[in-house]
């Protein structure tokens, strides 16, 4: 009797937590577009958008983690995932006001906003347009809301001719170029896939309209809630413009070996950063 007593006993302690169940839902915006997100778990609500033409189950390993004890959702951005791709509203604030209508939707109460790559530009206008009141925080990985050199916006346009020339080539190059780390390859072509359904026209407009902006220092100006920086070495220019305009506000965290994709390339150590920062926040 003690044996099975403590056999099972061992068997409670070694399995893993459960992980909360996955729901998928979609909710249409003041302009009539149908967005799509995943939400799982309870608690404090932390809302995950990806980067330009890339899933919300990009952040699966972010998902898994956090739902044992927060509120998790994430985001199709409009044209991206499951969510509507229509030929209009890919301004980085009208995205913004997606997210602002998501957080209303779902009655989200001081939500954590964790935005990786164009989705920083994003958040920036959002805190531009809506304030930081009901933010508990932002979280931008591995992107920085800044005005781009003419030099890069050189660089940038002569992609974008190649990208509309040739979608899967370039969709192709660029996902494989976002890690450092070895992925799966079935792995990597399902981020090549579902990059490959957002439309040419509107992944070139995308990125049109984030490098037009002039201007993002009013948004991070409003960003007056803790802000936490996660970036790989390529980025230290933009740490360190992020440092000049946010002070004291800005956490940051350096992912040495990591590529742009560094929650993937290092889930456990983002997961462990991100747990930090939300743990430092006001309940």
């Amino acid at each position: 009797m003690k044996t099975r007593i403590v056999a099972f006993l061992l068997c409670i302690l070694i399995v893993p937590p459960l992980i909360a169940q996955t729901k998928s839902n979609f909710f249409r915006t003041s302009d009539g577009i149908r967005i799509h997100y995943v939400e799982a778990g309870s608690g404090r609500p932390i809302v995950f958008i990806p980067g330009w033409t890339m899933p919300a189950w990009i952040w699966q390993k972010q998902i898994d983690e956090f739902s044992k004890t927060y509120h998790v959702i994430a985001v199709d951005p409009r044209s991206q995932g499951e969510s509507d791709k229509p030929p209009y509203g890919h301004m980085p604030e009208t995205r913004a006001r997606d997210y602002k209508e998501l957080v209303d939707q779902l009655a989200l109460k001081q939500p954590v906003f964790v935005g990786w790559s164009m989705a920083c530009g994003e958040l920036a206008k959002y805190a531009e347009q809506f304030g930081s009141d009901n933010v508990g925080g932002f979280v931008l990985v591995d992107g920085s809301p800044e005005k781009v050199s003419p030099e890069r916006v050189a660089g940038i346009s002569e992609w974008m001719n190649q990208l509309q020339q040739d979608r899967q080539k370039q969709a192709d190059g660029f996902v494989r170029s976002m890690f450092k780390k070895p992925q799966p390859e079935d792995y990597l072509k399902r981020v090549i896939d579902a990059s490959v359904q957002v439309p040419a026209d509107t992944a070139v407009v995308l990125i049109y309209n984030m490098i037009a902006v002039k201007d993002f220092s009013t948004g991070l100006a409003r960003m007056n809630r803790p802000v936490l920086f996660a970036y790989q070495p390529e980025s230290q220019p933009s740490a360190d413009y992020l440092k000049s305009k946010l002070g004291d506000k800005l956490r940051l965290e350096r992912f040495d070996g990591d590529g742009h994709a560094l929650f993937v390339d290092d889930p456990e150590k983002f997961n462990h950063a991100l747990e930090e920062f939300l743990h430092s926040l006001p309940k």
